[in-house]
């Protein structure tokens, strides 16, 4: 498989998602002015560690604002199973759906086939998380190849915070 890595510091591609509750939205690109916006992606329906995962930002979403962070959901899945993961994850926050192959590869994603028809019916992304900064470009990244290793959403939400405080500059940009 084939996946650029995305560098930090770069702007994330522009992908316009639909959303589960109606309308879209652009990844990279905060509804309000000068926030950041946070894009959490998840293996889909399947995950039940996903699950557990929104969950658990649904009861930070709340903290999300004072950092002027905008946070939203992302997947491959089909708007069903998206509709059914928000329903039973209990989240109120965007979840967008229908990341094609070719943009999880774009994002630098990894990229996982089922295990059984059991599992899911499709290749999915592997969990990823970029926040992007009010001038558009990202800095943060962090991307897992299994569905365990993922951005802390507690540290996540102080680390914004102190980047925010002390004009931490966006790092690995040495090429």
């Amino acid at each position: 498989m084939s996946t650029t890595k995305l560098s930090s510091g770069s702007r994330l591609p522009a992908f316009t998602l639909p959303l589960v509750s109606g309308g879209e939205i652009t990844l990279g690109q905060p509804e309000k002015k000068g926030n950041w916006q946070v894009v959490f992606i998840y293996r889909g329906l399947h995950c039940p560690i996903c699950k557990k995962y929104l969950t658990k930002l649904e009861s930070l979403k709340d903290k999300f604002p004072a950092t002027k962070t905008e946070i939203v959901a992302v997947s491959g899945d089909s708007k069903s199973k998206a509709k059914e993961m928000e329903e039973t994850a209990g989240v109120t926050f965007p979840v967008a759906y229908g990341l094609s192959i070719e943009q999880m590869k774009e994002l630098g994603l990894y990229i996982s086939h089922p295990r059984s028809p059991n599992e899911t019916d499709q290749p999915f992304p592997e969990p990823g998380m970029f926040a992007v900064n009010p001038e558009g470009k990202v800095q943060l990244i962090d991307i897992s190849n299994t569905p365990f290793n993922r951005s802390d959403p507690d540290e996540l939400v102080d680390t914004l915070r102190w980047i925010q405080e002390n004009d931490y500059p966006i790092r690995g940009t040495y090429e």
